[in-house]
């Protein structure tokens, strides 16, 4: 999912000071880039002392939500992984009844090609989306589904007139994640929610991929959150925490695989890559995918066994907007 390109590329807090819970960043590791067409390049992560999320040094490049992985058109196999896609939908809208009336007004913020919205009006929600990419509003346009193009810092939205915000794997693209946050915090009606998606950095997979960890997706990503970072995060932005699950169809299984394949391939995160048009078929990496391929239901097992121990490679978030007192 692409992240607001100009709220990641937007100055934020200063690089040595936490933006999830305003602790002490301290220099950590250099990782290799997410992005083939950046070749060899390096950046500089720093961790926070004490919750442990990291942040990318360095502004991301211009453009980068628009190109590479995240060009226009559509992916390899899209059409073929639809059922699939269904069913990662139909756990996030789980997600998220029991919380929201019915009928209820439902935002997705990042909404990519407008799939979930789609969804989520199927389901019988009042839903709609705000997505800053050319490429997702083509999408979503496509789809018949009411997508705005705006970010969360320029998107027209009404105070109190929402019941729930999704932010799937958006907050992590963000420089300055909290300021978002104050704005959600304000277009939700009192008791709505948000249901934030982000990859875990104290995650199983994070350990298991070390530098080449596919969910780091350096530079895009720009916070790299940790369960305890993100609900820091959200209890001074003025939300309560209902849950966080760390067993999600959507990334887990996948990230722990690709992840592993990782390690011995030269093109970062080659099968995704490929399937988004951004790595070439002719390759010897892809003979390497192919020969790992029978390591995925090893991947899912550990995947498994990570997320009951609350250790999965990427964690959703309920929160519940608060009353306002003690905010900030």
């Amino acid at each position: 999912m692409a992240g607001p390109e100009d709220d990641a590329t937007a100055a934020g807090p200063p690089s040595s000071v936490c933006p999830a819970c305003g602790g002490s960043l301290r220099d950590w590791r250099w990782v290799p880039s997410s992005e083939p067409a950046l070749g060899e390049r390096r950046f500089p992560l720093r961790r926070c002392g004490s919750c442990g999320s990291a942040v990318t040094v360095g502004a991301a490049p211009a453009g980068l939500h628009e190109a590479g992985a995240y060009r226009p058109g559509e992916p390899r196999l899209y059409r073929v992984a639809r059922p699939i896609l269904g069913a990662f939908d139909a756990q996030r809208l789980s997600l998220l009844r029991g919380c929201v009336p019915a009928g209820g007004r439902v935002l997705d913020a990042g909404a990519g090609r407008g799939r979930f919205v789609a969804a989520a009006r199927r389901a019988g929600f009042d839903a709609f989306g705000i997505e800053p990419s050319d490429r997702g509003i083509a999408a979503a346009a496509a789809l018949g589904v009411p997508v705005q193009q705006a970010t969360v810092a320029s998107a027209a939205i009404a105070e109190h007139s929402v019941d729930a915000v999704s932010l799937w794997h958006v907050l992590e693209h963000l420089e300055d994640p909290g300021a978002a946050l104050d704005r959600i915090r304000g277009w939700l009606r009192p008791q709505g929610v948000v249901l934030i998606g982000v990859p875990n950095l104290a995650s199983v997979q994070a350990r298991v991929g070390g530098e080449r960890w596919y969910h780091l997706d350096v530079p895009r990503h720009r916070v790299h959150f940790t369960p305890g970072g993100l609900c820091a995060l959200l209890h001074s932005r003025g939300f309560d925490v209902v849950g966080t699950h760390h067993l999600l169809l959507e990334h887990n299984p996948f990230g722990m695989w690709e992840s592993l394949v990782n390690r011995v391939t030269r093109t970062p995160s080659y099968l995704y890559n490929l399937l988004k048009r951004n790595a070439s078929l002719r390759s010897s990496d892809l003979v390497l995918t192919i020969a790992a391929l029978p390591l995925v239901p090893v991947a899912v097992v550990a995947e498994l066994i990570a997320g009951l121990g609350r250790r999965g490679g990427t964690i959703a978030t309920l929160a519940r907007r608060g009353d306002g007192e003690g905010y900030h």
